[in-house]
Order: C-alpha cells, then structure tokens, then sequence
C-alpha cells in the first residue's frame, strides 16, 4: 500500500527557561515573551520543514501556553504531533483551529491526516472521518494538493474500486505530472479489468 502525502505545516539557543521548581515530574517554565515566542516559532518551523515533528513539539506547547488560539499555532502544534506519529494528540488542537478558521483548506487536511492516523492500521470509522474532511478541502479548494490521492488510497483500502478511480482520475486532473497518482491508476485499471469475484487489493 503506497504511503498518503502529507499535509504542510504554516508558516533559542532552545531557550530553556528550565527552573527548579518542579510539579508532578515535569518541569514548569516561565511565561514566554513576545520575543521568545516568535522565536521557537521559528525555530519549530525549521523543525517542521525537516519532518523534525518530536523536536518542534516542545516548543509549539510552550507557543501554545502562551497563545491558545493562534491558528497558527494550532496548525504548526497539530502538524507536529502528525509528523511524530502520535496523531490522536493532534486531532484536538487542529478541531480548535477549524473553529477558528472553517473555511483554510490546509487545516481540513491536516485533521484528515490526523483522523485517518496510519491508513494500514486504521478504523473504518477513522478512514470515514477522514474522508469527510477531505470532502471539506475539496469543496473548498478543487485543487488542493494530494487530497484527490490521499482519498484514493483509504477508497483502496475499503476495496471501492470505482471510488478510488475517480479519486486518482481526479488527482491527475489537478497535477498531470503526479507519476504516483498514474501509477495508482494504472493499477485500478487493472484491477477493475477483472471479474468482480477475482479482484484483490
């Protein structure tokens, strides 16, 4: 099973305020300051460009404490969370950040991604979640990148042939030189070629 496309983040020294005063275990930290915040995050997208999910996480959580509902940092924390494959922790700050602002395309995905978790392990449920918030980007932005593709693979998974050709089909049609997304089709076409009773995955 190929591998969905993942979904784009937004645009210190660490400067780890590390007291010594500490609460249940963890580590408490001062407030951070209008510069300090700008500061990690930036440093967080540097992370983030580099697939770094796990390094960026501490710092949007501290950008958070300080901005709870900075879409912005909703987008980049949920992003994060996705990149470190802890996708159920990403799901709620990206559900605030639709509340926020329901009609950014790049948000709906990146909750789809975070709903849809890893596509071999995931739920029907999951995978329908996912889809209904891919269906969001669409009506939003037709040609939103990879939303086409990504839609096709869960419709594979759930053996939806003629669905998951008309999402490749429609891929195409958004960036002709998607080799992935031929190749998908390539393979449907041979697929569907079969008789009903033969047909795998």
């Amino acid at each position: 099973m190929a591998d969905s496309k993942m979904p784009e983040s937004q645009s210190h020294d660490q400067h780890q305020d590390h007291r010594d005063d500490k609460k249940h275990g963890q580590v408490q930290h001062e407030p951070l300051t209008e510069d300090e915040f700008r500061q990690h995050m930036h440093r967080a997208a540097v992370l983030l460009s580099h697939g770094k999910g796990r390094e960026a996480i501490p710092l949007l959580e501290r950008c958070f404490r300080l901005r709870p509902e900075d879409e912005n940092v909703l987008i980049n924390l949920g992003g994060a969370y996705i990149l470190a494959e802890k996708h159920k922790q990403a799901v709620p700050y990206l559900e605030k950040a639709v509340e926020i602002d329901p009609d950014n395309p790049a948000v709906w995905s990146n909750l789809a991604a975070a709903y849809l978790g890893k596509l071999v392990t995931a739920s029907r449920n999951r995978q329908n979640r996912a889809l209904a918030a891919y269906a969001r980007v669409i009506e939003l932005d037709a040609g939103y990148p990879n939303v086409h593709y990504n839609m096709g693979l869960i419709y594979i998974d759930q053996r939806d042939w003629d669905a998951a050709h008309t999402a490749f089909s429609r891929a195409i049609e958004t960036n002709p030189h998607d080799k992935d997304a031929h190749a998908m089709l390539n393979r449907l076409n041979e697929i569907r070629s079969r008789p009903p009773d033969v047909r795998m995955n």
